[in-house]
C-alpha cells in the first residue's frame, strides 16, 4: 500500500517547515520530510538556490536545471510512497521565471495514481515581513526597510506562489499554529471525497497539454 503524500506549498517564511515538523511529530507511521530546505543541502553550490529560485527571472542561467531538479524531487517522493513511506514536503512553487517551466504540472504527472494531499499555506505579507526580520542571521532572507517595507522579491512570492491556486486544503498560519494546521490536515485526510483531488486535476492539465502538443506536431 503506498504511503500518503502531503505537499505544503507557500511563500518563504509562511510556516511550511513548522507544519511539516508538527506532522512528523504527531501523525502515525513514518513520515519522511523531503522539503526545499533539505533538498537544498544536496544541491551543488553552483546550482543553488536550485528549486528555491525566486520569482522574477533573476537567474536565467540556472533555470535550465530547475525542471530537472523538481523532476528528481518528485520522482523521489513517488518512490518513497510506493515503498509504503509517508512523505511531507514543503515547497514554494511558482512559474515566474524568465519563461514558464511548468514544474508543478510536471510534478503532478509524476505523482499521478498516488495518495496526495496538496495544501496551500497562506500568510499575510505583514506577518511574512515580521518573520523575515526575526530570522536568524545568515539565512539570506530579504528584509524590509523604512524606504521599502515590502521588497519586490517578497511581493513577487506573495503574487506568484499560489498560482493557479488548485488545492485540496488551505491553511492560514497567521491564525493557526503549526499544530492546528497539522490537525486540519489530519481532518481533511479522514474525509472521503469523490471529486478528483488537486494533484489529479493538475495532472489532467499536463495530459491535455501533451495531447495538444502532439496534435500540433507536423507530420
Amino acid at each position: 500500500m503506498p504511503g500518503q503524500i502531503i505537499i505544503l506549498n507557500g511563500a518563504p517564511r509562511s510556516g511550511k517547515s513548522s507544519i511539516a515538523r508538527a506532522i512528523q511529530e504527531s501523525f502515525d507511521g513514518p513520515w519522511m520530510n523531503l522539503g526545499v530546505d533539505s533538498y537544498e543541502q544536496i544541491t551543488p553550490p553552483q546550482l543553488r538556490p536550485g528549486i528555491g529560485l525566486r520569482p522574477g527571472g533573476e537567474r536565467p542561467d540556472l533555470e535550465g536545471f530547475v525542471p530537472r531538479l523538481y523532476a528528481a524531487l518528485y520522482g523521489s517522493i513517488a518512490a518513497h510512497s510506493r515503498l509504503g513511506l509517508n512523505v511531507v514536503t514543503d515547497v514554494g512553487h511558482h512559474d515566474a521565471y524568465s519563461k514558464p517551466l511548468d514544474c508543478l504540472i510536471d510534478g503532478a504527472r509524476r505523482l499521478a495514481g498516488l495518495p496526495v494531499l496538496f495544501v496551500g499555506v497562506r500568510c499575510p505579507v505583514d506577518i511574512i515581513m515580521e518573520r523575515r526580520a526575526a530570522s536568524e542571521p545568515g539565512r539570506g532572507y530579504v528584509t524590509g526597510s523604512s524606504d521599502d517595507p515590502v521588497p519586490l522579491p517578497v511581493r513577487l512570492w506573495q503574487e506568484e506562489v499560489h498560482r493557479p491556486g488548485i488545492y485540496d486544503l488551505e491553511v492560514d498560519t497567521s491564525v493557526l499554529s503549526p499544530e492546528q494546521c497539522a490537525h486540519a490536515i489530519r481532518q481533511r485526510l479522514m474525509r472521503s471525497d469523490a471529486r478528483p483531488n488537486a494533484i489529479e486535476r493538475l495532472a489532467q492539465v499536463a495530459t491535455k497539454q501533451f495531447t495538444v502538443s502532439r496534435k500540433r506536431k507536423p507530420l
